[in-house]
């Protein structure tokens, strides 16, 4: 039996509240459900340990050098999407070098759309979640494919993080490509990052006489396909963001 003092002094512990709407009255669900729903999800995400922390108010565009105009904008977009999340669910896909807390905004967003909102939302490394499909095709392992992958395909909210990381081969863009078609097609939303430029890959470059392969970085193109690169673009807006690795100054300079 639960104690009265755990007892919610506003709904009686029936999770609605009373709304007075003039002369007709009406219900709503009552503050204590929300964040009992919210507690919940946040226990359910997945976020790890190491990004608990991060919030909006933790992100500071100030450090990391140049590019604090574009750290700046990241943060106010950032900021924006939570409050017109759900009436603007377009993705959105963080894109710059290591370092300038592409993953610090991603999960602020998640933290903030579950205890502001109680939106579901599901946070998984790139390379983790691969490694775990990989893994459900041993045949001592009790879990299947479509157990790893479906709640992938069915959280209203998927922060994929480091997307690009693993080395591309058929069976890595058939995957990432069964994961974002899969999720374009039910209008789930997706926020993505990732440290490769957005941009062709290698043979479409080539094509077009932008740079030669001999001397050109990695890009998005090249590590998850043209095809999974356009199909991104329908689902996100792109944020760029620059700057130094924050977290490799912040390291050297401990050690001085």
């Amino acid at each position: 039996m639960t104690s009265s003092s755990t007892v919610c002094p506003i709904c009686q512990g029936s999770g609605w509240k009373s709304v007075n709407g003039g002369a007709a009255k009406s219900v709503t669900r009552c503050d204590c459900s929300i964040q009992s729903r919210s507690s919940r999800l946040m226990k359910q995400s997945r976020i790890p340990s190491r990004y608990e922390h991060c919030e909006f108010d933790s992100y500071h565009p100030e450090l990391g050098g140049p590019g604090r105009e574009k750290r700046e904008q990241a943060l106010t977009t950032s900021k924006k999407f939570v409050q017109e999340y759900p009436l603007e669910k377009t993705g959105l896909i963080l894109i710059g070098p290591i370092g300038v807390g592409k993953t610090h905004l991603a999960v602020s967003i998640l933290r903030e759309l579950i205890l502001r909102k109680g939106i579901p939302g599901l946070f998984y490394d790139y390379r983790e979640l691969l490694k775990q499909v990989q893994n459900s095709y041993n045949a001592s392992v009790q879990i299947t494919e479509m157990d790893v992958l479906r709640p992938v395909f069915e959280t209203e909210v998927l922060v994929l993080d480091e997307l690009g990381a693993v080395k591309p081969t058929e069976w890595v863009w058939d995957t990432v490509s069964h994961i974002l078609n899969t999720r374009y097609n039910d209008k789930l939303t997706t926020i993505i990052t990732s440290n490769f430029a957005d941009q062709p890959a290698a043979a479409v470059a080539a094509a077009r006489d932008l740079t030669s392969r001999a001397t050109r970085d990695e890009t998005l193109g090249d590590r998850i396909g043209e095809r999974m690169r356009s199909r991104l673009h329908e689902m996100c807006r792109i944020i760029h963001i620059e700057g130094e690795d924050v977290r490799q100054k912040m390291r050297s300079g401990a050690t001085r």
